[in-house]
């Protein structure tokens, strides 16, 4: 399954494209961040987000989207314009018929580093790792769209995990199995 790991800002936008198989394994296809000016008005900001994202939905033809989720912060500048992005993302992939996925960004971090609280460059290096690549993408917003896309693809958007009272199947991760615990246990607590 080809997915389409997003990164969401007004300013960069970070692009990650990876192939996902059955065995959990995963291969780089793309990465790129897409570019906005701060001194420029937000319409033209959107639409050239938007020209960036959509070339690389017709250049790439993922079948799913990883989206990080728009999270409160105190920065309401920053909010905005991050869900603004995500709103030109899910508009895009609706008009593909392409299937969003949201996660939080501890999501993404447990999922790829195994600790939810991991620093950018533990999810960096770890991305990096998985990919086998000798070292991180820059800026730091493309790492962190193939940490999403990878997420993704890890928690069965390309390859269901079965689950049950016996855990999850040996092929997966320790951090992939902390991580399915922690989403049963919110389950639960939701």
């Amino acid at each position: 399954m080809r997915i389409l790991g997003v990164d969401p800002g007004l300013t960069r936008c970070g692009l990650g494209v990876i192939d996902a198989s059955a065995g959990r394994q995963v291969a780089l296809v793309d990465v790129s961040v897409a570019t906005s000016a701060a001194h420029t008005e937000v319409p033209l900001r959107l639409a050239q987000i938007a020209d960036a994202l959509e070339a690389c939905l017709d250049e790439h033809r993922p079948q799913a989207v990883a989206l990080e989720r728009v999270f409160a912060q105190h920065n309401v500048r920053t909010v905005m314009g991050t869900a603004q992005i995500s709103g030109v993302v899910m508009l895009a992939a609706q008009r593909r018929d392409i299937p969003v996925a949201l996660y939080t960004p501890s999501e993404v971090k447990a999922a790829v580093t195994g600790n939810g609280r991991a620093a950018k460059a533990q999810v960096g290096f770890m991305v990096a790792k998985v990919l086998g690549l000798d070292s991180p993408p820059t800026p730091a917003d493309a790492a962190d769209a193939l940490a999403i896309a990878i997420a993704h693809a890890w928690r069965g958007g390309a390859a269901p995990v079965a689950s049950g009272s016996q855990g999850e199947l040996s092929a997966t991760t320790p951090a992939q199995r902390q991580w399915a615990d922690a989403e049963r246990a919110a389950r639960r607590r939701g």
